[in-house]
């Protein structure tokens, strides 16, 4: 079923519409499907939608050096007294947008609400660095947090969240981790994940959920844009469907062991039923899960502060009560 836009929403829709016809035409000019400068550019210029984050105790940049190159972090500490759980939080861009800088009032609002020292991971980005890059960044700081706080009180309780493509990468992760057997070498040692959790979350690129065509147009994220995202990811022009099968979380195995989730979806999202499939998955295994949806919202309202800020804050009072309460 099609979704109904919020009002709140529909001015802002209408004119990021004509924006995006203006950077597809610019692109066809070119010859591309579109550009990624200018695609990065469209995201970056929602900076002033996101609005600010709260004053943290303490906000720092730092890296995770590997035999490679080094993968920059910010680390928000709201309460440096106390022995506070760990959040990794990886941002969302369709694998190939986004940044500490731009999701940074995002990381502020999630250690207030979840209560945690917050890692902000800047992994790299597609098309420069196609799959698996990104998400071996991840895995290296999901296996070597602990070593950015050093200096730092914290608890062993460890949460990821992400949205859109970051959630993605926590699916990614867990599932990796959780239940992948052959990842569990001495190099590769699992990781104890008690939450995770999902915003609008991306979960298959095989794209054959029914919202992907109900929602795909008209609703800011794109059917055309999404595949052209996923080509930019996994570096092809067409989608080898055995790759893109294998790296999708929704059509991995499911475990027992992984760890309670959040997912909040949206319901003019085109991501919105792969995302209520996930959790459908993890209840039938038994995992604790927790659902919500925001019906008149759009993929990506969390960047939206300005516009849905009544949204927002029920999205952080909803991480709030999951992370300190309940399961």
């Amino acid at each position: 079923m099609r979704g109904i836009i919020s009002p709140k929403l529909v001015g802002f829709i209408d004119k990021s519409n004509k924006a995006m016809a203006e950077v597809k035409a610019k692109a066809k000019a070119k010859g591309q499907s579109f550009s990624v400068d200018l695609v990065r550019q469209g995201l970056d210029n929602l900076a002033p939608l996101i609005g600010s984050g709260p004053n943290m105790s303490i906000v720092k940049n730092s890296y995770l050096a590997t035999a490679s190159h080094n993968i920059p972090v910010r680390i928000y500490n709201p309460a440096p007294n106390d022995n506070l759980p760990v959040l990794l939080h990886f941002h969302g861009g369709g694998h190939m947008c986004g940044s500490i800088d731009l999701y940074d009032p995002i990381s502020r609002k999630l250690a207030i609400a979840a209560q945690a020292i917050v890692i902000c991971v800047d992994y790299r980005l597609a098309p420069e660095h196609p799959y698996p890059a990104g998400l071996d960044d991840c895995q290296q700081v999901l296996m070597h947090y602990q070593s950015l706080l050093f200096d730092m009180k914290h608890s062993d309780q460890l949460y990821i969240a992400g949205d859109s493509a970051g959630g993605a990468l926590c699916t990614s992760l867990v599932m990796n981790n959780c239940c992948d057997s052959s990842a569990h070498t001495s190099s590769k040692v699992p990781v104890k994940i008690a939450k995770q959790i999902l915003i609008y979350p991306s979960v298959d690129y095989t794209m054959s959920s029914a919202s992907i065509d109900e929602n795909g147009q008209g609703f800011l994220l794109e059917r055309d844009k999404i595949h052209w995202y996923f080509q930019q990811y996994f570096h092809a022009n067409s989608l080898d469907q055995t790759k893109i099968k294998k790296a999708s979380p929704l059509l991995g195995e499911f475990s027992v062991n992984m760890p309670s989730t959040l997912v909040i979806t949206a319901g003019c999202d085109p991501l919105r039923d792969e995302a209520i499939a996930y959790a459908k998955s993890l209840t039938e295994v038994g995992v604790a899960v927790e659902h919500y949806s925001f019906d008149g919202m759009t993929h990506a309202y969390m960047l939206f502060d300005q516009l849905v800020s009544e949204e927002c804050l029920a999205t952080y009072r909803l991480i709030n009560e999951f992370v300190n309460g309940g399961s």
